[in-house]
């Protein structure tokens, strides 16, 4: 990708779904960068699914999130020429911070396209990872809209949340990880909104424990996943309503046939259970988790998902928390 060409789109030039090999390779690259962050265990929480339950604890990576791997690999894999004039994305957050603090390590500028009901913490973080905050209205179009315009002002670089291969790959490194952990899952979960993190983790699992099921869950109030899944297209979020403001975009060119071809299911889960999975997790493991977060926890709370005896991993997708506007 060229600076002044990147579109808002999928990557150009580049294969349509990462190999294991290219997970390996993103997690040697981003090696010194990143934590290989911890496994978390709570009793009270199996005794109430009546599952073995594994968190990996990605609310501890670098940004407070596991958006950091996909944006480091990233920035980490362009050329001199294509970071020459800077990077530039659109984000709900963690994202956001994950770019600007990958630009800064790369010694380059950033740009950060936020949707206007962008949490105050989330955009603090962007800030103050050195990155211009352009505010844009809370929808896909219009995010596409104003980064499209910086990147043909400015001639900066994309760098996609989510429909990019290198940027999949980083966030399999996730998975990688947690295999290696914990042999011998029965179920994987992870929250799903534009499908980064979900593909990536159904990429490694389907190479290195093929019997392992991965299921993504998302909120009902933006359940395009669910209903792409279903229909075997992708069918647009449309106005997202969900307090899990990471989930609120649509599933992407890139992420959907990968989710298709390897994940065993998509869940959906209410608004309610998403409140009563975040405080729990609080509570009983005294880790600070976002909603977006708490979605896969809260599907084994309303039983969408059969883990009767299983041994579940959950990914903990991010931390980062308003604490002045808590849901409870």
């Amino acid at each position: 990708m060229s600076n002044g060409t990147a579109s808002t789109g999928t990557a150009t030039g580049q294969l349509e779904s990462p190999s294991l090999a290219d997970v390996q390779a993103a997690a040697a690259r981003i090696e010194p960068y990143i934590h290989h962050t911890p496994i978390m265990r709570c009793s009270a929480i199996d005794e109430i699914v009546g599952a073995s339950v594994h968190f990996k604890c990605e609310n501890l990576q670098k940004v407070g999130a596991f958006k950091f791997r996909g944006a480091c690999n990233t920035v980490l894999s362009l050329s001199e020429k294509e970071i020459e004039n800077g990077i530039a994305t659109h984000s709900s957050g963690n994202h956001g911070a994950a770019v600007a603090l990958a630009a800064r390590l790369r010694g380059t500028t950033a740009v950060v396209v936020m949707p206007s009901n962008t949490s105050a913490v989330k955009q603090a973080a962007v800030a103050h990872y050195g990155a211009r905050i352009v505010h844009c209205e809370p929808n896909d179009e219009s995010r596409r809209r104003t980064l499209e315009a910086i990147i043909a002002e400015e001639g900066r670089t994309l760098v996609h949340p989510f429909d990019d291969v290198r940027v999949i790959a980083g966030q399999g490194t996730a998975a990688l990880e947690f295999l290696e952990q914990v042999p011998d899952l029965d179920i994987i979960m992870t929250p799903v909104g534009g499908g980064g993190l979900l593909s990536g983790t159904a990429t490694v699992v389907a190479a290195l424990s093929p019997k392992t099921r991965v299921i993504g869950a998302e909120p009902a109030g933006a359940d395009d996943t669910y209903q792409s899944f279903r229909a075997g297209h992708i069918i647009p979020v449309g106005v997202p309503d969900t307090i899990a403001d990471g989930l609120r975009t649509t599933v992407g060119e890139l992420t959907f046939p990968i989710i298709a071809r390897h994940v065993s299911d998509i869940v959906r889960v209410s608004e309610e259970a998403i409140v009563e999975a975040m405080r729990l997790t609080w509570q009983r493991t005294k880790l600070i988790v976002e909603a977006s977060a708490a979605v896969p926890l809260a599907a084994l709370l309303e039983g969408t998902v059969d883990v009767r005896d299983a041994r579940v991993g959950i990914i903990i997708s991010g931390g980062n928390v308003d604490l002045d506007a808590l849901p409870w």
